[in-house]
């Protein structure tokens, strides 16, 4: 069965946006070994899953990097862009990106079938609701949280929907010269 794997940004007080959404508190200037531990977790996944409100953003912008000058991340831009996508939605008749499928049913079921289909691992970049809903499901395999060095106070969490307690292991803690610690956690 393929891995479902989670990665976002998050404050040290657990928000992955502010009360308005804000994401200005987000460290962008990874060193290289933080771009490498990304490189690492990325390069097995075949399949990117993501909210509407999301992919709206995030589509555009990787279609955007990957069309522009020659740069460090053109690299992971095209990665960005050749991978597949499957934006969850409830709005959406069809999709307007290329390479993208759209996903209408319950969160559960539509992850569950992902994941039992050939291929590799699949990683989810957000939005928060559906990230919630993911957590809350259990269907995530690699819990990777990239705690950013900033204080929000409120804001957007993503364990909003957990009803009940669920332990992780600690797989591996690391500290990165712009100030983020990524923790990568399992379920116990």
């Amino acid at each position: 069965m393929r891995k479902l794997k989670l990665q976002i940004q998050m404050s040290a007080d657990g928000f992955i946006a502010g009360p308005n959404g804000e994401m200005d508190w987000m460290v962008w200037n990874w060193d290289d070994k933080l771009k490498d531990y990304v490189a690492g977790i990325t390069e097995p996944v075949d399949t990117i899953i993501l909210g509407r409100n999301l992919a709206e953003g995030f589509i555009p912008h990787w279609a955007s990097a990957a069309a522009g000058p020659e740069n460090p991340e053109l690299v992971f831009a095209k990665k960005m862009n050749d991978t597949a996508k499957v934006v969850f939605t409830k709005t959406l008749k069809e999709s307007p990106w290329s390479g993208t499928a759209l996903a209408k049913g319950e969160l559960k079921q539509e992850v569950d079938l992902l994941k039992k289909m050939a291929g590799k691992d699949i990683i989810v970049y957000g939005g928060g609701k559906m990230v919630s809903g993911l957590i809350a499901a259990h269907l995530i395999d690699e819990f990777h949280l990239f705690i950013n060095p900033s204080l929000l106070g409120s804001g957007m969490p993503i364990f909003k929907e957990l009803k009940e307690r669920q332990n992780l292991t600690l797989v591996k803690s690391e500290g990165f010269e712009c100030g983020i610690v990524v923790l990568f956690y399992k379920p116990a």
